[in-house]
């Protein structure tokens, strides 16, 4: 096998980067683009047709707000709605007759479009994804999504871009625990939006002059597209949530001598999570009415930074998974001006230590970008390589 078929569903921002980098110099010898779909439509192309480069693909594919085209201009193309139990039927059956593997690469958002992992999985296909939605829903479709790997030819499963998009954080999680480590705590900070916000609010060290106020962070965050387009969605610690569930997935499938984490039967919907949000606040439907409003709330806020910068430390949103202790969850807390969640972090950087037995001394800590398209994009082309080298692809770079 010298090339991998890819089937892209999502074409935002971070599809776009995937499609890419995949169409780059090296990687187009190794991969080859057989299907685009966004929400609405597929672009099929036929088996032995050359690729196609990057922006002339992206642009055979329209908008899913314009109608179907009847045919396509561009030789061995077609179109066909979007249908995810079709499209994973066709891609399997080429992948049999071509022999070739097939990547599924989702870089969607959507939770229904995850309740075909297993199918997909279970026909050959491999998936890899940067959506958390399917990892850190449901119990069932967790265990779903896992038996199906079971199945006889069943593809591979790759998630890195789900928790930090290109930082090593759970094939770093994987190596520890595959190699016999005991991981007895993870922690981390994230969220970029949350990281910049507490980067800025809550500083190390004693503050000379008045401290910005939350209220005005906040309107930074968002007015330079930091934040959701609503703030509150950002503020409610959900995006932590469902990160923090992945990795207690993933974490729980090892064997451990220590007690055992809580099961998430909803996923994120089950852990515990401190929200940012105000309680007068709760339900505001646009978020230019919610950062209008936020500075009523200034003061609770900076009670307590002040409190925090007393004790000598500072405020941080983490995620913090204690196996020792079984606890899972995520909230504000507070950490010595000397530690690397405050003495560390700058910007809207994502931090995660991992404490173990091997590291026991000082925990192994990933630090850097966990957000942006090309970042996020990194860290999905990097899991199709993986998949690409475990399916017989000789990948030299």
């Amino acid at each position: 096998m010298t090339v991998v078929n890819v089937a892209l569903v999502g074409v935002g921002l971070v599809g776009k980067q995937v499609v890419h980098q995949l169409s780059g110099a090296t990687l187009s010898k190794l991969f080859h683009i057989t299907s685009l779909s966004n929400s609405k439509h597929t672009l099929l192309l036929a088996p032995g047709t050359p690729s196609i480069p990057a922006d002339a693909l992206l642009a055979l594919l329209p908008p899913s707000s314009s109608p179907l085209p009847s045919s396509s201009t561009h030789p061995g193309t077609s179109y066909s709605p979007l249908n995810p139990a079709s499209l994973i039927s066709t891609l399997s059956q080429s992948a049999k007759q071509s022999k070739s593997h097939t990547i599924l690469i989702d870089c969607t958002s959507d939770l229904e479009f995850t309740t075909f992992y297993p199918a997909a999985i279970k026909a050959g296909l491999s998936v890899v994804t940067p959506n958390k939605k399917g990892f850190s829903s449901d119990e069932s479709l967790w265990q779903e999504i896992l038996e199906a790997q079971n199945a006889p030819g069943a593809g591979l499963v790759y998630l890195e871009a789900t928790v930090g998009a290109g930082l090593p954080i759970i094939s770093t999680l994987r190596d520890l625990v595959k190699t016999g480590d005991e991981v007895s705590k993870i922690e981390g900070v994230l969220s970029g939006t949350l990281s910049y916000i507490f980067n800025e609010f809550s500083k190390p060290g004693k503050s000379d002059g008045p401290a910005p106020k939350f209220s005005e962070i906040v309107k930074i965050a968002k007015d330079n597209g930091y934040t959701e387009p609503h703030p509150a969605d950002d503020l409610s610690g959900s995006d932590v949530g469902r990160k923090l569930t992945i990795l207690t997935r993933l974490l729980s499938a090892s064997p451990s001598s220590l007690p055992s984490l809580p099961t998430l039967e909803k996923g994120f919907a089950s852990l515990p999570t401190e929200t940012l949000i105000p309680a007068a606040l709760e339900g505001i439907k646009t978020g230019d009415e919610f950062v209008a409003k936020l500075p009523e709330h200034d003061d609770e806020f900076e009670t307590l930074r002040k409190k925090a910068e007393e004790e000598g430390k500072v405020l941080r949103f983490v995620g913090v998974i204690d196996r020792e202790k079984g606890v899972v969850k995520c909230g504000l807390e507070k950490y010595p001006f000397s530690h690397p969640f405050a003495s560390s972090l700058s910007g809207s950087d994502n931090i995660l230590a991992f404490h173990t037995q091997r590291y026991n001394t000082r925990p192994l800590i990933v630090q850097g970008a966990g957000a942006g398209a090309s970042v996020t994009a990194m860290g999905v082309v990097a899991d199709a390589i993986k998949v690409a080298e475990r399916r017989g692809v000789a990948v030299h770079l």
